[in-house]
This record gives C-alpha cells, structure tokens and sequence, in this order.
C-alpha cells in the first residue's frame, strides 16, 4: 500500500469527491482544494507528493496555480485540461508541467500516469538534471534544450521522447519502450509514429539529421542516445 499524499485541486466539487475516492481506494492519502489560492495553501501546509490541476477554474486559473507552486516545489505536477492543441501543452510544459490528462479520461488511466510519474520522481535522485554533448545541452528541472546557448523548440511529444532516450544515455531503449512511454501501451506496435518522431528530433538537434550523431539507430532494436 502506496503511503504518497496527493493533493487534488479542482473547481468541480463533483469530480472531486468521485476522484478522491477513486485514488483513496488506490492506497493514496488524498487531499482536495476548491480552488487555487486554496489549493496553494495546502501544498504549502503538508507534504505532497504529487499534485493535480485542473486549468480552467475562475479566479485562479490552473497555469497560475502551476507557476507559483514552481516558484518554490519541484512536486510532480499534472494538468486536467480539455485543451489537447500542442500550444497549450508546451505552454504548461514550460512553466513546469509534468504531464497531462485530457477531459474526458478515465480514473483508471489517471491512476496509471499517476503511479508512472511518482515512479520517475523517486527514480530522479539517481539521473543527472543536465546532460552535455558537444554544443548540445539538456536541462530536464528547466525542461529545457539548447544549442551553442541558443533555445531549441520542441513540441511536447518531441521533447517526451528526447528525454526518453537521453535519461538512458548511452543504451538502448527499444522501439516499444519508446511507444510506451511517450503515447501509452495503448499505441504498442505503432513503429511509425517513433520513427516519424526520430527524424523531427534528429533535424532540430542534429548537424546532419541523414548521418546523426546523438540520435542513433540500432537496426531492430530501438534507438540510442550519445
């Protein structure tokens, strides 16, 4: 039995009593806040390990609950959103997110990305924050990759999937392990949605993407990155 608090912050009463039920009987110790500056409060008040957003609420909305927990907690943040456009996600990913949840979803699939995520964030402790190759630099606390200093944008999926392989610097990370944690296991078997991906990352952060050096293919197996 799972002993992390999670503090759920959320204008939707109703949802909230059907969710902090849901992930109580998950073995969580469940916090709820009506509201942002509420919600605030209780994240500074007790320890949480992990804290869910929902974006449109009044007053407050959720990127501004976001910012200023950022301000002073790297607690693994995910955003409730019925906005899936990639502009949105990037904008959250860039003031901290750490993932997202799209309405309508089910309980089952938020307590799935729940558990994963409070899996990495224990796991963080043994993974660099900062990875240099040559002029290449990833800072995954600032979620952010850069090139001779100069900013590199990516797209949530792209930037998901580089930080897929780079936190296994060095070895190989199969084709299906790719698939599973950028788009779920729902997508097992979907090669060509990561090797679409591969290219997209290799023309941003390669000096030639058709002779790459960071991004490297190991034929039937997966990829590496050096």
């Amino acid at each position: 039995m799972t002993e992390e608090t999670l503090l759920l912050i959320d204008d939707d009463i109703t949802l909230l009593e059907l969710l902090s039920d849901h992930l109580a009987s998950a073995g969580y110790s469940v916090s709820v806040a009506g509201n942002g500056p509420t919600g605030l409060q209780l994240a500074e008040e007790q320890q949480t390990s992990l804290i869910i957003i929902d974006v449109m609420m009044p007053g407050m909305d959720g990127w501004e609950v976001c910012r200023r927990l950022r301000e002073r907690s790297k607690v693994p943040i995910i955003m409730l959103t019925a906005k899936s456009e990639e502009v949105n996600k990037l904008h959250g990913f860039r003031l901290g997110v750490d993932d997202y949840v799209t309405k309508p979803f089910s309980f089952a699939e938020l307590t799935a990305r729940i558990g994963a995520l409070l899996n990495r964030s224990r796991a963080s402790g043994d993974v660099k924050s900062v990875i240099s190759s040559g002029d290449l630099q990833i800072d995954f606390d600032q979620r952010r990759v850069s090139i001779d200093d100069q900013i590199i944008e990516f797209t949530p999926t792209e930037y998901r999937m580089l930080e897929c392989l780079a936190r296994s610097e060095g070895r190989t990370v199969p084709t299906e392990s790719i698939l599973k944690f950028v788009w779920g296991s729902e997508y097992a078997g979907e090669v060509a949605h990561v090797k679409h991906y591969i290219w997209s990352l290799r023309k941003k952060i390669e000096v030639d993407p058709g002779d790459p050096q960071h991004i490297l293919t190991e034929r039937g197996f997966g990829y590496r990155f050096e």
